[in-house]
């Protein structure tokens, strides 16, 4: 038996926000006794408050979460200043919890640290990783990098940086009743779980192939021998580097790629800093999408997911989106949900939120990846 429930609420108070989703929850589990959940959460609730509660009514649940910037749910679809909570039910999956704390101090320590609590609660071998770490204190890249050298190449990752509602000043993160920032909780699967996963942007490569030959993590100065901001006029004119032009960075010796977002520049140095580190060497290309593209993108990786399952019922959805598809889809960031909805005629529990950086492998036999302005969809069951 694997048993997943959803709660939503879009209460601004948090006491009346908690009890319902708690309720909702209560409701779907039917006498059910989950053993972990994964809370997604607006800024400017009072979290702690929402933790005791949640973990009053569901005592010794293993659980993890954080903050946001847009909820969305099976139940109240997209919404923003709003909680959600996915509790999950099994007698055959095993769900352990772990967290790093203080992760921009030694991220590869740190994660160690997270996996190795996870993993001393059981004996058997993790399958997947879910995790809502820090975005602002340190790279994403980083924080991946530590949970894959943590967990080995056969433990695929798959989660979304924590946001603050693009105020880009606090997140904040939660293991059990804690509220932690500059920390990284995960969750652990292990047992007969199955899953797949589907990835996609949007985004389309234009332009010639170029290579980076000059760049500091997330600062890329040189591309082909010259300023990168050389590049974008060349493409855009006059235009600055925006998010509506991301680059498309491509895996070594592959036509995949993941995105990367630029979210400023540096007229004097030519350089461009991105939301994510670009490895030196890199082939990369511009990209670019309109409104339907992007869109359409949610409905492909939801029915990737969907095709490569396998299994025949799917218990569960989690989606991670991007910040930046949603400030770009404005009023239509709704119809990403409504998208995936549409592609399957059963019910199934999903819950999920607008992220500062996705994790997933780009597909099924890559390592994980970090991507920006990407949607991607993790479909759970046992059957």
């Amino acid at each position: 038996m694997f048993k997943t429930v959803v709660g939503h609420s879009n209460d601004p108070d948090s006491l009346s926000a908690v009890e319902e989703v708690i309720q909702q929850c209560a409701n779907s589990l039917a006498g059910d006794i989950p053993k972990a959940g994964i809370l997604f959460s607006a800024i400017d609730f009072e979290h702690p408050l929402i933790l005791q509660q949640i973990y009053q009514a569901f005592p010794g649940i293993e659980l993890i979460g954080g903050t946001t910037d847009g909820e969305i749910s099976s139940v109240l679809e997209f919404q923003q200043d709003s909680i959600t909570l996915m509790l999950f039910c099994s007698d055959e999956v095993e769900i352990h919890a772990g967290v790093g704390r203080k992760v921009s101090s030694d991220p590869i320590a740190v994660t160690k640290q997270a996996v190795e609590q996870a993993q001393a609660k059981s004996t058997a071998t993790p399958s997947l990783c879910l995790t809502h770490p820090e975005s602002l204190t340190i790279s994403g890249v980083s924080i991946l990098n530590g949970l894959k050298l943590a967990l080995g190449q056969n433990v695929p990752i798959f989660g979304g940086l924590a946001g603050d509602q693009s105020r880009y000043q606090n997140t904040y993160q939660f293991f059990q009743t804690e509220v932690l920032s500059d920390s990284v909780p995960i969750l652990l699967f292990s047992g007969t779980i199955l899953f797949s996963h589907g990835v996609a942007s949007g985004w389309n490569p234009i332009g010639q192939t170029s290579q980076v030959t000059k760049v500091d993590k997330n600062i890329l100065y040189e591309i082909d021998g010259k300023p990168a901001l050389d590049f974008y006029h060349h493409y855009l004119g006059l235009l600055p580097p925006s998010m509506e032009y991301p680059l498309a960075v491509f895996e070594r010796d592959g036509d995949k790629f993941y995105i990367r977002a630029p979210i400023a520049y540096n007229q004097q140095s030519g350089s461009i800093t991105f939301f994510a580190d670009i490895p030196d060497k890199a082939i990369i290309q511009i990209a670019e999408a309109g409104y339907e593209d992007i869109l359409a993108a949610s409905k492909a990786s939801f029915m990737n997911a969907l095709d490569n399952y396998p299994g025949a019922e799917p218990s569960a959805v989690l989606f991670f989106s991007c910040v930046a598809r949603r400030q770009i889809l404005g009023t239509r960031a709704k119809e990403e949900y409504q998208n995936t909805k549409l592609c399957w005629a059963n019910h199934l529990p999903g819950c999920g939120f607008y992220s500062y950086g996705e994790i997933a492998p780009i597909d099924r036999i890559s390592q994980t990846q970090f991507h920006n302005e990407t949607f991607v969809t993790l479909i759970l069951g046992t059957r």
